[in-house]
Formats: C-alpha cells, sequence, structure tokens
C-alpha cells in the first residue's frame, strides 16, 4: 500500500492553486475559523497538511505565526515561494504527523483536506493534543462521509469522508471538550455535490 508520505502531490504542486474550486474552500473554511474562534495577533498556530498554504494565507491576517507543516516537499516549496504575501509570519517544516509528534506547542492547529489522507485519526488526534498548549484548540475541515468519488484517483486515501459523529468521539478519547460542528461550504463537481466540514475542539486549560 502507497504512503502518504511518498510525495503523492509532487504532479499537482504547480497547479494546486489554480483550480478556484479549490480556493473558494480554503476561504470558506478560513472564514468559518475566523468567525468560531476568537484569534489574535499573539498566536502561533500550525497549518497541518498546508500544503501550497491555501489555508494559511486566508487566516494569516488575524494571528502572529504560522508553521506550515507537510510531507509533501513539492506542496512545501510552492508555500515558500509565496510566504512573503502572508499577513503574519511563517515557518515550513517538512514532517509527517501521521508518524511523529513535533516537540512543539501551538495556541491552535488547523487543517483543511488533510486528515482523509492519515489511516490512524485516532493516533493523529492524540499527537495534535500533545501539540497544543492548555487551552488551545482544533480547526479540522474535512469532507463529510461519501461514496469514493471525490478523487479521480484514491490512492493515498484512507477515509472517503467522514461520519461527524464517530470523529467526534475519536476527539473526546483524545482528550478535547468543547466540539462542535459546522459545514463550511459545499464542492460542487459535475457527478454530485460534496459537503465539507468545520469541525472545531478545545484542550483543557
Amino acid at each position: 500500500m502507497q504512503k502518504y508520505n511518498d510525495d503523492l502531490f509532487a504532479h499537482k504542486s504547480k497547479s494546486w492553486d489554480m483550480s478556484s474550486r479549490r480556493v473558494k474552500n480554503a476561504q470558506a473554511i478560513a472564514e468559518l475559523i475566523v468567525k468560531n474562534i476568537k484569534l489574535n495577533k499573539e498566536m502561533e498556530l500550525m497549518d497541518f497538511g498546508a500544503g501550497t498554504g491555501l489555508l494559511s494565507y486566508f487566516v494569516a491576517p488575524f494571528v502572529k505565526k504560522i508553521v506550515a507543516v507537510d510531507n509533501s516537499p513539492s506542496m512545501l516549496r510552492e508555500f515558500k515561494n509565496k510566504c512573503s504575501e502572508f499577513a503574519c509570519e511563517t515557518e515550513v517544516l517538512e514532517h509527517d504527523l501521521s508518524e511523529k509528534a513535533l516537540e512543539r506547542e501551538f495556541d491552535g492547529i488547523i487543517s483543511s483536506m488533510t486528515i482523509h489522507h492519515i489511516e490512524d485519526t485516532a493516533a493523529l488526534f492524540r499527537r495534535l493534543y500533545t501539540m497544543l498548549k492548555p487551552g488551545g484548540f482544533i480547526a479540522i475541515a474535512d469532507l463529510d462521509t461519501e461514496d469514493g468519488s471525490f478523487h479521480s484517483d484514491n490512492t493515498g486515501v484512507f477515509h472517503h469522508g467522514f461520519d461527524r459523529k464517530r470523529l467526534e468521539e475519536t476527539a473526546k478519547e483524545a482528550g478535547f471538550g468543547k466540539i462542535h460542528f459546522d459545514t463550511a461550504s459545499t464542492i460542487e463537481k459535475p457527478h454530485r455535490d460534496f459537503t465539507v466540514f468545520l469541525m472545531t475542539a478545545e484542550k483543557d486549560r
């Protein structure tokens, strides 16, 4: 089985931001994060699965720093190429969080359309919890349960979306509280529409 950390996105990185559908989805997710969470200019966030930085770009004006974490070097190169356009400090780290947590703590962790590429979701949420400061938050966006037709190629896809109740239980088991779901956007494709949720949760203070 091909693993997510074999740079599956190398052939996509140059054109990744060209899709207006992808840009609109990232912007909608960012707007909901800003609406639901009290961000401030003292905060340092991790963008997990940051890719080329679409979500980071829209969240940047509201925080001090974003640390882009991804295991795709080609995506991170594109992030670096445009990070001067971001309205906050940035740092780029090539790292596979499906294998090991970073020995750092953040005020919050944001992520868009990444966790369906992670096989062991429970282990991931435990790692996210350890990387948050007390009172820190996660804001995770991904697909609601779908029939496997969202991707034209499901290589590296371990979950065809997520059931919100089951994901809530996974987050609770990792220690998170104040778990909340909203629908962030709807991605329209020729054969059907796909809804994207935003899950927010907090670590105890």
